[in-house]
């Protein structure tokens, strides 16, 4: 099966998303990226993240022409590595001093290396549970306490990885998208209170520049254990961080939406490449 092209995956109404304010972690390039510009395409003010500047610098361009039709001031990019409270900190107040707080929060940050497990250092471990689970409570809290409970309203999307068979050949990933994935479900719980909906969105093999670092072998095998017999695209998950964004979902809340092509269901053994 063919790859959807970009603009099939464009089907929300123009203006459903009209001056919200959306943070975006890890947003100068793949899911990242995608969601950011679809949002801005649909009226949302996006602020992107991320520890590389450069990238930032070359992604803010493409945001602001995409949100051109609903005026000026529309995007904004700052450096934060999100593992690091103060940076997180700084980076949301500086979100809410410009427009006033934020609406939306897509958790996309994260980052792994494949490795069987027993070659994996305590280190390197550890870098990985902070990138991928430490850092995205940082920004859940940080976004909350700021703005959405003192609000009583606001969307958390957390976007972690397709774990429902174990993560064998990244076992460090593993575990901490696990952890976000209950950290999604606890926070749903306890900040409905304060009108908070929190979802989690979770990708199997998605063509982005994430995927293109790893061994040719290990995504053509994850394309195999994959029913549908294709890879999925970035377009297809930012629909579908959208999805959970918009007025259509709001009665969803503490869920993880598959976006893997029923990779989760089936699959042989995995084989781990060292």
């Amino acid at each position: 099966m063919e790859v959807p092209s970009a603009q099939s995956q464009q089907v929300f109404a123009p203006g459903i998303l009209r001056d919200q304010v959306a943070i975006i972690t890890g947003g100068g390039s793949g899911i990242g990226l995608a969601t950011a510009t679809e949002m801005a395409r649909l009226g949302a003010r996006v602020a992107i993240c991320g520890r590389t500047e450069a990238k930032l610098t070359a992604a803010l361009p493409n945001i602001e022409t995409a949100g051109a039709d609903f005026g000026t001031d529309r995007a904004m990019a700052m450096p934060c590595d999100i593992r690091e409270p103060a940076q997180v900190e700084t980076f949301v107040k500086a979100v809410c001093e410009r427009w006033g707080g934020v609406d939306i929060l897509v958790n996309n940050a994260g980052g792994q290396f494949p490795s069987p497990a027993q070659l994996i250092s305590p280190n390197g471990f550890l870098a990985v549970v902070k990138n991928n689970l430490v850092g995205t409570f940082h920004l859940c809290r940080e976004v909350a306490n700021q703005s959405m409970i003192p609000r009583k309203r606001g969307r958390i999307i957390n976007v972690i990885a397709q774990i429902y068979r174990g993560f064998p050949g990244m076992s460090h990933t593993g575990a901490a998208r696990a952890g976000v994935e209950n950290l999604t479900m606890s926070l749903a719980v306890e900040w409905s209170q304060f009108g908070i909906l929190v979802n989690a969105i979770a990708p199997g093999i998605i063509k982005s520049s994430g995927t293109e670092r790893y061994p040719a072998q290990l995504l053509q095998r994850g394309v195999s254990q994959t029913p549908l017999k294709r890879i999925g695209s970035c377009e297809e998950v930012a629909a579908s961080i959208i999805f959970l964004a918009s007025p259509a979902a709001q009665f969803i809340s503490g869920a993880t939406l598959r976006v893997d092509g029923a990779q989760a269901l089936w699959g042989d053994t995995w084989e781990i490449v060292s």
